[in-house]
C-alpha cells in the first residue's frame, strides 16, 4: 500500500509542547489514541479521550516507569504488516493495528549538561521510547512515525492538509529521520560511558558517526564523526549538511586569527572568504565584509567574533545566507533572525581550532598540525629601501591572517582592515593578482595606497607590477625565492615598500 489513513495512534513523550494542535486534529479525524503516564494525563487536559496502554496490556506501569510500553500488544500493533497472515495473528490476539507512533526521547544529553550525578543520567536513558521509534521505522511500510518534535510540523502537514493520509515516500522520510534520531541517542550515550575509556586522542575525537543528508553531493554518502555540541549551540535552522560543515569548519579556522581583534564579521563561499573587515561596531563591520563581494555573499556562510544586535540582523535578513555564527545573540536579534526556519543560527562557545588536521587519500591517513602560525609587526622583515607606515604594517598583517584561509594559488588586497578583492585556487599567481584586482575594480574599489598579500613567494617580479599599475604601495610575502632579488628590485625602482614573513601559508 502507499496512500495509508491513519486510524490509531500511539503517543508517549517526555516534552508535550507543541503537541496541541497534533492532539486535536488526530481528535477532529477520529483517530484513535493510545498512552499511558504523563502523556496520557497531558492528552486528557486537552478534553479529549484517550485509550489507556495500561487497558491494552493488562499491566500496569511498572519498575517506577521503566516498563509502560514493552509489550506484545503495544509492539504487536506496530510491527505487524498489514498483510492476512499478520492481521490475523492481531486478530487471534486481539491487537489493534497502530498506524502512527509519537515519540519524544528522555533528555539524556541535556541531563549530563546539567549535572553530574551518575543515577540521574542514567534514568534518563530511554529504553521504550527508542524502542518505538526503531519498531515503527522498521515498519515504515505501513506506520508513521515521529521521532521528536522537530517532525511535528511534517505530521502537522500530512494530517491537516492530506487529511491523515500518509504516502510511502513521508513514512519513509520519518524512518529516515527516526533512525537519525536513534543513532544520535545512542552516540551520546557511547559517549558518555566512553568518556574515561580511550586515552588516543584521535579515538576520543572520533567515535560513532552522524549520519548526514549527503555528502559533497546527492549521490555521495556523508557521516560526521565528533561532537559538534561541545563548540556550538544551535539555535535554529534546517539539519546541517556535509558542505556546511565543512564551510563552518573554515569559517571558525578564519576567525581564530580575529578572535582577539575589535568587531570583525566575514563572508566564506566554498570554504574561501569572500569578505572581511574588522571595524568599531558589529554593523560597520557586517556592512564592510558584505561591500567585498556582495554577489557572492549570497548563499554563504557568515561569521562574527561579536555579539549580534538587532540592528545588525535587520541588516543581515535581508540577505540569503546559510549559516550565521556569532559568540552571541541579542534576544530580539533571534527572534527576527529564527522567522526564517532553514537558515541556520548557530552560537559559538569558543574559536579554538583542533592542533591537528587530517586527510584521507591513497588508502590511509595524512595528519598534520594546524597552522596557526600567527605573524606580527616583529615577525616582519623589511627588505625594501621604502619603509611601510604603521597604517599599512597594520593591514598587511590583517592580509597575511586572510590569505592563510584562502586555496593556494593565492592573493590578497586590503585596506583599512578590509578584503578588497582576493584572487584563490588559481594555478598562476599572476591569475590570482589579477582576478584579486578585477574583483576589487569590479565592486568599486579604489587600490591606490592598498597593500598586498601573498600566500608563497614570488620567482618573477611580474604579480609585484600588476600590484604596482592597479597603486598598490605596500607588499607582504614569504621570501624564498633564489630571485627574490628581482621583485626587491622592481619595489626599489618605484617606491614600493616589501616585507618579509619567512613562513609560508600555502593552502592545497
Amino acid at each position: 500500500m502507499s496512500a495509508i489513513k491513519i486510524k490509531s495512534a500511539l503517543i508517549s513523550v517526555f516534552h508535550k509542547d507543541g503537541l496541541e494542535n497534533i492532539i486535536k486534529t488526530l481528535d477532529e479525524l477520529g483517530v484513535t489514541i493510545y498512552s499511558t503516564g504523563g502523556t496520557q494525563a497531558f492528552i486528557e487536559t486537552q478534553g479529549v479521550s484517550v485509550e489507556r496502554v495500561e487497558d491494552l496490556t493488562s499491566y500496569p506501569s511498572i519498575l517506577d516507569g521503566r516498563v509502560k510500553t514493552l509489550h506484545p500488544k503495544v509492539f504487536g500493533g506496530i510491527l505487524a504488516r498489514r498483510e492476512d497472515d499478520h492481521l490475523v495473528q492481531l486478530a487471534d490476539y486481539e491487537i489493534p493495528p497502530i498506524d502512527l507512533v509519537i515519540v519524544d526521547l528522555y533528555p539524556f544529553q541535556e541531563t549530563v549538561k546539567s549535572t553530574d550525578d551518575e543515577s540521574a543520567i542514567i534514568e534518563k536513558i530511554d529504553i521504550g521510547g527508542i524502542s518505538l521509534i526503531r519498531a515503527a521505522a522498521k515498519n515504515f511500510k505501513d506506520v508513521v512515525v515521529v521521532p521528536s518534535k522537530d517532525e511535528y510540523g511534517m505530521l502537522e502537514t500530512i494530517l491537516s492538509e492530506k487529511n491523515g493520509v500518509s504516502t510511502r515516500e513521508d513514512r519513509k522520510e520519518l524512518a529516515r529521520r527516526a533512525f537519525r534520531v536513534s543513532s544520535d541517542y545512542d552516540v551520546a550515550i557511547f559517549n558518555y560511558f566512553d568518556r574515561e575509556g580511550e586515552n588516543d586522542s584521535f579515538k576520543q575525537s572520533f567515535h560513532i558517526g552522524k549520519t548526514l543528508r549527503y555528502g559533497e553531493n546527492p549521490h555521495q554518502q556523508g557521516i560526521f564523526f565528533g561532537e559538534l555540541g561541545a563548540m556550538f549551540e544551535k539555535l535554529s535552522g534546517k539539519e546541517l549538511s556535509y558542505n556546511n560543515l565543512v564551510d563552518i569548519d573554515a569559517a571558525v579556522n578564519l576567525m581564530s586569527e580575529f578572535k582577539d581583534d575589535g568587531p570583525t564579521f566575514a563572508v566564506l563561499k566554498h570554504t574561501n572568504p569572500c569578505g572581511i573587515a574588522t571595524r568599531g561596531d558589529v554593523l560597520s563591520a557586517w556592512q564592510a565584509a558584505l561591500a567585498g563581494d556582495p554577489v557572492s555573499a549570497f548563499g554563504g556562510i557568515l561569521i562574527s567574533n561579536a555579539t549580534i544586535n538587532l540592528e545588525t540582523a535587520e541588516e543581515i535578513n535581508k540577505l540569503f545566507y546559510e549559516v550565521l555564527i556569532a559568540p552571541d545573540f541579542d534576544d530580539n536579534a533571534v527572534e527576527l533572525l529564527t522567522k526564517k526556519k532553514k537558515r541556520v543560527l548557530m552560537k559559538i562557545n569558543h574559536f579554538d581550532v583542533n592542533d591537528k588536521t587530517y586527510k584521507s587519500l591513497l588508502n590511509g591517513v595524512i595528519v598534520q598540525d594546524t597552522d596557526k602560525k600567527q605573524e606580527s609587526s616583529q615577525d616582519l622583515k623589511i627588505v625594501t629601501e621604502a619603509t611601510p607606515s604603521v597604517e599599512d604594517i597594520d593591514d598587511l598583517i590583517f592580509a597575511n591572517k586572510v590569505v592563510k584561509h584562502l586555496k593556494s594559488n593565492t592573493i590578497v588586497l586590503a585596506s583599512g582592515a578590509q578584503l578588497l578583492g582576493m584572487g584563490c585556487g588559481q594555478t598562476s599567481r599572476v591569475d590570482a593578482a589579477n582576478q584579486a584586482i578585477a574583483k576589487a575594480k569590479h565592486f568599486g574599489f579604489s587600490l591606490d595606497g592598498a597593500v598586498m598579500a601573498s600566500d608563497a613567494f614570488f620567482p618573477f617580479p611580474d604579480c609585484v607590477e600588476l600590484a604596482h599599475e592597479a597603486g598598490i604601495t605596500s607588499v607582504i610575502q614569504p621570501g624564498g625565492s633564489i630571485k627574490d632579488q628581482l621583485s626587491i628590485d622592481y619595489c626599489n625602482e618605484h617606491g614600493l615598500a616589501m616585507v618579509f614573513t619567512g613562513t609560508r601559508h600555502f593552502k592545497h
